[in-house]
C-alpha cells in the first residue's frame, strides 16, 4: 500500500522587513530545460542603502535547483566575514532546505528522511559553509514572476529572474 502523501501547505507572502545593519541579497535560478543551460543572479542591496550590486553566472548542463543554490551562494560569497544578511527567493525548494532540512540532513550524514543521499549536496554544503561565515543569515520567501506597480516592491526579484535568464541563454 502506498504510503500517504501529506498536503502541501500553501506560503503566504509576507512584506520584507529590513534590519538595521542587514545587506538584503535578492536570488533568483533559471534554466532552459531541466537540465538544460541555466543561469543564475544574486543582487546584493547594502545594509543602509546605496548602490544594489549584481551578480550572475551560468552553466551549460545543470537545473534549475542547481541555480537557485548557486545564486545564493554568489550573493553571500560577495559579502565579508560577519554580515548580518537577509536572502530573498521565490524558491520554495530553497527555502525548505535551509530552513527545514538542513540540521536534519547534516545530523544524517547528508541522508535524507527516506535515508537517501540529499540532492544537490555539493551545492547545499557549500551554501552551508557561506552562511557559517557570516553573524546572521535569514531567508525571506516571495512569490516569484509578478509584475506591475502592485508588486513594485519586489522589482530586485524580477530584475534577478531577468539576470538568470540572460545567463541561462549565455550558457547555451
Amino acid at each position: 500500500m502506498p504510503s500517504p502523501r501529506r498536503a502541501k501547505t500553501k506560503r503566504r507572502e509576507l512584506p520584507l522587513e529590513t534590519r538595521e545593519g542587514e545587506d538584503v541579497v535578492w536570488t533568483d535560478g533559471a534554466c532552459r530545460g531541466n537540465p538544460g543551460p541555466g543561469g543564475w543572479a544574486a543582487i546584493v542591496v547594502p545594509a543602509g542603502g546605496g548602490e544594489a550590486v549584481e551578480l550572475s553566472g551560468g552553466e551549460p548542463h545543470t537545473t534549475n535547483n542547481r541555480m537557485e543554490y548557486m545564486a545564493a551562494i554568489g550573493g553571500l560569497r560577495s559579502l565579508p566575514d560577519g554580515s548580518r544578511v537577509c536572502i530573498v527567493t521565490d524558491s520554495t525548494l530553497m527555502l525548505d532546505s535551509m530552513e527545514t532540512w538542513l540540521e536534519g540532513w547534516k545530523r544524517k550524514g547528508w541522508k535524507t528522511a527516506a535515508g537517501k543521499p540529499v540532492k544537490n549536496q555539493d551545492l547545499v554544503m557549500a551554501l552551508d559553509e557561506q552562511i557559517q561565515r557570516h553573524a546572521e543569515v535569514r531567508w525571506h520567501w516571495v512569490k516569484g514572476h509578478e509584475t506591475g506597480a502592485e508588486h513594485a516592491h519586489k522589482a530586485f526579484n524580477d530584475r534577478a529572474d531577468q539576470l538568470a535568464v540572460a545567463a541561462a541563454a549565455a550558457a547555451a
